[in-house]
Parts: C-alpha cells; structure tokens; sequence
C-alpha cells in the first residue's frame, strides 16, 4: 500500500482533485465546514445586496439622468440666468427652455372653505421640457371633475390663466379640477393633475405640493418681490452626439469660476441633481459600513474556524503523511477543497444577496424608483472574489501547515512554525481582502476608516493583553483563593499566544457590535434629533417692510404674544479685507458653495438670547460692525477683525467682525450667519419673517394668507414629519443588514470560545483524573471567559468610541454623543457574550463521560 501511494499511477493533481473531493464531501457530512461556510456566506451575500443595490441605483440615475436634469444641461442661478449663457448655447445651436421654481402659498376660494397650504410653484414656458415628457392623469368623460386611472403624456404646458396640480392639493383644500387657486393676487383655474413631470428629481426633496403655472402669469400673481427666493433654470438639449453640449459644458464651468458670474451653478448627466442624491448616499454609506462590518467579523470567524479545522484533521492528515502522501498532494487537495468550498459559498451567498437587495429597494420606496434597470455584473464578481479570498486568506494558511511539517511532528501534534507558503498565502490574501473591502466601500475616507481603523484596533487589542498578561502572572500568587480563581487564570497563562488571540478575536467581534449600537442610538438620534418642547413650528417670510406693524397686529390678536421677528436680507459675501472672493480660492466644497450663493443676513441692535457669543464683543446700536456664527467663520477662515463686503441686491454693506456666534441650529428658532448689531440698514432691500408656535385656531393661516397674500408660511411639523418619514425607511434598510453582522459577530464569539475545545477536553481530562469535581471545572470555564469577555468588552467599547467619533466627525458629518457609560456597558455585555457563547459551543466538554474524556486525551 505504501509503494501504491508513494509511486502513484495517476497524475498527482488528479489523485489531489479525488482526495480533495472526498474530504469536502466527508468535511461537509461530518459538519466541519460550516462555520466556515456560513461564514463566508454570511459576507458575501451582505456585500453584494448593499453591491447589488448601488450598482442599479447608479444605473438608473444614469438612465434618467436627462429626464431628471428636464435637458442635457442645466445653469441653475438664484437670479436671471446671464444673457451670455444663452447666446452660447445658440451659436451651438442647442435648444434652450427656462423655469423659476419657488415655495408660496396656495388658497382655495372662498366658496370653498379658504383653506391655504404650502405649494412648490413652478412657472414654465413653451418647449417645457427638452427632455422627458409630463405626464398628466387623464379625466374621467361621464365626470369631468373626477379622475380616471388612465395617465397621458403630453407636450404641452398650461395654458395662461390655468394651473396643474398635485391630487394631494386637491383633498388637502378640499378641491376638485376646474376649481380656482389662489396664488397670490391672481386665481387660476385647475385645469389638470399632474402624474409625473420629468426634472422634478427625488420626491423626497418636494415635501409641498407642485403647482405648475405659464411663465407670462408670474407677474400678475404679485409673488416675486426683490428679496424673494428664486430659482431659475436654463436647460439645454443638443444632438444625440453630444458634443455641442460637452462644448457648451466646458464653457459654462470656466465661466461660473469668472469674478463676473455669481450664483451660478451647472448640473449635467454626470453631476446629476446634488440635492437629489443627499439622503441616498448617506444611506448607502451607512449600508457599506455595515457590510464592510460583516465582512471583517467574517474574516476573523474563517480565520478562527480554520484554526480548528487544522487542529481537527492533524490525526488524518497524520495518516497521509505515514502512508506516504506527498506534501504537494496534500497541499493540491486542501487547496481544491477549500477553493471548491468558497465558491460553493460564494454563489450561495450571491443568491442570498441578490434576494436581500430586492428588500432595499422595498424597504426605500418612494426614495428609488422601484423600475430600476438591472444590474451589472461588477457586484457578483466582488462576491465572489469576497468568498474565495475570505477561505483562501484566512482559511488556508494554517491548513497548509498540515501538508508542510513533517510526519514525526504531525503524529505529535506539532504543527511547528509558519512556512514561507502559508506566509506568502496570508500576505497576499490580506492585501486582497484589503483591496476588496476599499472597493466595496465606495467611499475612501469610509472604507480607509474602517480596513484602518480595525486592523490598528486587533494590534492594539493585541499589544495590550500581552501585557495584561504579564501583569496578571504577577499579580495571581501560587496561593490565591478561591481555587476556581487561581486554576482559570492559570488557563489563561497556561496558553498566552491562544489568551491573545481569543481576546483581540472578541474585541474585534464586539467592537462591531458596539460601534454599531452607538450608530443606531447615538448617530441616528441626532440626525432625528426632535423639535426642542415650545419651540417655534410656523416660519413666515417675505413680509414687506411696510407690512410689518400690520403682521404683527394679526399675530397679536391671534393670541401669538412671543415669536421671533428679524428682518432678513439676501446678500452675497464679494470680499474679505478689500480683497475679492470667489469659490476658487476655497477647497473645502461648503466653503466654495457659501461664497458661489446669497445666504442669509439679518440686523438686531440686541442679541439674540439663543446664541452665544464664543468670542469678541457684542455692542448694541455699534455701527459698521458684524456678528458672524463660529462655524462659517472657521469654514471660511474669517477672524476677528476682518473687514466683510455683501453684495445686497446691487447695494454694497461693510462691516467689521467684532463677534463670533455660537449658534444652536436645532433649536428651531430663527439663526443667520451674519447679523449687524443694528436696528436698521438703510437702502439695503430686505423683507422680514416671523418663527413661532402656531395658535389653535383652524382658521389662523387662512387668514393670515387672506391678509398678506405675498407672505409664504412654513408649517415645519408636516416638514418634520416627512423628513423623519424618510429616515424611517433608512433606518430599516440598515437595520435590516444589520442581522447580518449581529449574526457574524455571534459568530466569532462562538469561533473564539470554542477555537480551544480540543485543549480545553484535555486539559480537563488531567484535572478530573486529580480529583477535580465538574462543579469546580464548570466555575473554572466560567470565570475564564467571563474574564476574557469582561476584557474584550472594554477594550472593544472604548475603541468603539473613539472610531464612532471619527466616522461621525468625518464621514457622516454627525455630532458625537457618546455616554461615559459605553465602556462600563460593553465590558458587562463582553461578559455575558462571552459566557453564553461558552456554555453553548463548550457544554459538550463538561457533560462529557470522565472515561471518554481520559480515552480522548490519552490518544
């Protein structure tokens, strides 16, 4: 047999491919591979869904992109869209179609209740639009003011004198097709409802209802005053080529970095709608953090399993290498098994994936269209690279130890050093994983944050209870009591190298969970954060400067009696110090997008008693001064003393910075940027606006909106609301991904606790055979891992914090507010884990016959 072996008639690789067959089979029956499949599922199916749903999200932003922009290419401005822009686009022959978009309020007739509500008017004119189509819902023959099911597409534009609506508009007024709106000084006839208009973008921006009126009927409504807030879009469309449009495109963004063109910014099929894109891409960061989560812990569970998996198949592997196996067949045939494995896994964990994706684009409707086109193969390709380099990076190596040590040390359980195969296996496997997690990422402060910041995490985990260690053996004399105390940390010092690695595996698996605890409760909380109690709900503005002791009576005879009332001035920052700014001497995109836009500013001899001066002085009634927030001046690198220039509708304001702000923007009440500590700007065009809690009278806004018909009033609540609507369905897709890691890190608790199970059943074995009674043997298991759990856990929070910081401060952009009470809390729960993990993957040890124990050791 063992010439037959040593001098086989088969090629080498064929009798490696047959070994590796059976082992897989007999592996996969007996159950040895199924922390590591699961494993690998497990991080293969949680990348491709979050993979598989960017990938066709991607793809039908870019199918819709033209329809969504309503053109090729848009300039969007918040004042007319400069001649020069249009004179471009006819020397290239393009078409060109404007709209002005702005929020207003809506009142139906007085015949019909006088209801109000807040609409997203939109003026268009003929040609609307260059791409795309409008589509209308088509009215019912028998019942003109009724709708039918059917939708049309069209064209056309309203007609003068005429509206189209939202349906919601209609029941909110109580309304039906044919009624008259409101809209300011004029009445419009309802003359359809709108289906779908074709550059509206995410309907999740649009929180008011669309009236969509003709250009020429703007002016009659009385609407657009001089510190109105304005939107105006040009759009333009070429030939299918595109080549005019990439010409017209190079043009306007080397004209919008000009001193002269202000307020200007250009949209296309590649940049798509920005706003449009806000909410989903923080959604789908917080979706690929948890991937990239899954993925780690996964890693570590392979790693951990395939330790075992080694350890398990020394006495077959023993047989091989007696009976004459060579090493490279040994090698080839774990090899197969293992490649064979992870692709087994791979496609079981796509298939997966592929299923849960389908969950995202439920769980997120009305965010995504749900006619997405499907997706590429790019995201399989990922999963399945995952799945390999997961078994192979992780998996193999110390199976390959097996097939590289010589018999002797085999048959004695001697495993002996790395070998340069393995090493070289490892490295590149870790470089790989690497580099597939950074693609999965899709993010580079994201995915560097967390490949980074983990692997620094387990060498710190690692480092310090190496150095525990050494201290605990000082620490614990020979004669401490009680016996179940000294016997579990001499457990633990019996086997440093296993204490190390089984509590950097734990604190690895916890610091996932407990990072993402604090995403969900810390994170989310302050993105949804609540409306301070008694803080204003209703904002109206564009109240005209001789409308103002008018107002005010309304709201006092309301019974409003306290609410903020600031003059608001639309200026735009042009210099600093006599020097011209432009968004080109920026680099940070906020900044740029500050300087390119008009922001608010506003003038109050007092200071506002919800803001804080942080630094300088705030001087009542002191002239040719400003007050500025603390976080513009840091993102713009204003300080104290330097000298402002606004551009306040073609009137130039000065003013010195003697204050720095602080200012609480979740407060709800009425904040600027920039204040004059002044009563009055004289020929500065302003308008004022009003915060505050709205009476309880039903009639209030009608008729309010009766009285001042030009006044726009925001009821934040109903924003509110959906706002948090929309986070709801964020929350629940990443909660819905997060049972993968929760599962993944339970996994590594099990892989960690029981990656010393056959150690474990020896060393028991010897203490039973001394005397020791298996009450005792059970305190010894449960103090040691409570210990390690109790370690793990507090090293895993306090990590937490630190990296939960970092991704709030630099990837979400969220205020951190951990509590002192995390590392407490992780360290309990380390423990308990870690205890339950034992007494399920480790009870076999303690219930297991002395006699089957002393036989097990003694082989």
């Amino acid at each position: 047999m063992t010439k037959a072996l040593t001098q086989p008639t088969s090629p080498e690789w064929l009798l490696a491919t047959q070994l590796g067959w059976r082992n897989l089979w007999r592996d996969l029956r007996a159950g040895e591979l199924n922390l590591l499949i699961v494993s690998v599922v497990l991080a293969v199916a949680a990348l491709s869904a979050v993979g598989f749903f960017a990938d066709r999200l991607q793809a039908g932003l870019w199918r819709d992109a033209r329809q969504l922009l309503g053109g090729d290419a848009v300039v969007v401005s918040d004042k007319p869209t400069p001649d020069v822009f249009f004179e471009k686009a006819k020397s290239l022959a393009l078409k060109t179609q404007t709209t002005l978009n702005f929020p207003s309020m809506a009142r139906a007739d007085d015949a019909k209740g006088g209801e109000t509500k807040l609409v997203a008017l939109k003026a268009v004119s003929e040609g609307y639009p260059l791409r795309g189509n409008m589509s209308l819902f088509k009215a019912n023959v028998q019942q003109p003011s009724m709708l039918s099911d059917e939708v049309v597409t069209t064209r056309e534009v309203p007609k003068p004198g005429t509206v189209w609506v939202d349906p919601p508009l209609l029941e909110s007024l109580n309304l039906q097709l044919g009624d008259r709106l409101w809209l300011g000084d004029q009445a419009f006839q309802i003359a359809a409802l709108i289906e779908r208009e074709p550059d509206r973008g995410a309907s999740f921006m649009n929180f008011a209802p669309r009236v969509m009126m003709h250009q020429q009927d703007v002016a009659a409504t009385g609407l657009v005053q001089p510190a109105s807030r304005i939107s105006y879009r040009m759009a333009v469309a070429g030939a299918e080529d595109q080549r005019d449009v990439q010409k017209f495109l190079s043009w306007a963004r080397e004209q919008v970095q000009t001193p002269n063109i202000r307020g200007v910014q250009i949209e296309s099929m590649e940049s798509g709608r920005p706003e449009m894109r806000q909410t989903l891409d923080r959604a789908e960061k917080f979706l690929n953090l948890v991937a990239l989560l899954a993925a780690l812990l996964c890693a570590v569970a392979v790693a951990l399993a395939a330790r075992t998996f080694a350890a398990r198949h020394l006495d077959g592997c023993a047989l091989l290498r007696v009976l004459g196996q060579s090493q490279r067949t040994l090698t080839l045939a774990y090899g197969f098994e293992f490649v064979t494995a992870g692709v087994l896994a791979s496609l079981l964990g796509l298939a997966l994936g592929y299923g849960v994706h389908h969950a995202f684009v439920w769980l997120l409707a009305g965010l995504v269209d749900a006619q997405l086109p499907p997706s590429s193969g790019a995201p399989a390709i990922l999963g399945l690279g995952m799945g390999l380099t997961l078994l192979l990076a992780f998996g193999l190596p110390p199976v390959l130890q097996l097939a590289k040590v010589p018999a002797i040390r085999v048959i004695r359980r001697d495993m002996g050093g790395l070998q340069p195969a393995s090493v070289g296996v490892l490295f590149t496997g870790l470089l790989g994983f690497a580099a597939a997690l950074m693609w999965a990422s899709r993010d580079v402060k994201l995915g560097l944050m967390t490949v980074g910041g983990f692997a620094a995490a387990t060498l710190f985990f690692a480092a310090i209870t190496w150095v525990l260690l050494k201290l605990l053996r000082q620490w614990v004399p020979s004669s401490a009591t009680p016996r179940w105390l000294l016997l579990a940390t001499r457990q633990v010092m019996a086997r440093p190298v296993y204490a190390v690695v089984q509590v950097s595996a734990l604190s690895v698996g916890l610091l996932a969970l407990v990072l993402l605890v604090l995403l969900r409760t810390d994170l989310i909380s302050s993105w949804r954060k609540a409306t301070p109690v008694n803080a204003p709900d209703r904002f109206v503005i564009n109240v005209q400067p001789d409308q103002t002791a008018a107002f005010q009576s309304a709201l006092s005879q309301a019974g409003v009696a306290q609410y903020d009332w600031y003059p608001m001035i639309r200026g735009r920052l042009v210099a600093i110090n006599d020097k011209a700014v432009s968004p080109a001497d920026y680099v940070e995109d906020r900044a740029k997008r500050l300087v390119d836009r008009e922001f608010n500013l506003s003038a109050r001899a007092a200071k506002p008693d919800h803001n804080a001066v942080v630094e300088g002085t705030w001087t009542d009634g002191e002239k040719d001064a400003v007050s500025v927030e603390a976080g513009i001046a840091q993102t713009l690198g204003l300080k104290m003393g330097d000298r402002l220039r606004f551009d306040v509708g073609g009137v130039i304001s000065e003013g010195r910075i003697t204050s720095l702000r602080k200012v609480d923007w979740g407060s709800m009440r009425a904040n600027f940027f920039v204040m004059y500590p002044v009563d009055e700007l004289p020929d500065v065009p302003l308008s004022y606006m009003a915060a505050f809690k709205t009476p309880p009278q039903k009639s209030f806004e009608r008729n309010l909106l009766q009285q001042f018909p030009n006044i726009t009033s925001v009821d934040m609540r109903a924003t509110i609301t959906q706002v948090q609507k929309v986070l709801d369905q964020v929350i629940r897709a990443v909660e819905f991904l997060f049972a993968f890691t929760l599962i993944a890190g339970l996994l590594v608790l099990m892989a960690a606790v029981t990656s010393t199970r056959e150690e474990r059943k020896r060393e028991f074995a010897i203490m039973r055979a001394l005397g020791a009674t298996g009450r005792l043997l059970s305190q010894v298991q449960t103090a040691e891992l409570m210990g390690v759990g109790l370690l793990a856990g507090f090293l895993a929070s306090s990590v937490a914090v630190g990296v939960g910081w970092g991704l709030a401060h630099y990837v979400f952009e969220f205020d951190w507010t951990a509590s002192l009470w995390v590392p407490l809390a992780g360290a309990l729960s380390g423990a308990g884990l870690a205890w339950l993990a034992g007494w399920w993957g480790l009870s076999e040890v303690l219930r297991q016959p002395v006699s089957q124990t002393l036989r097990q050791a003694a082989e």
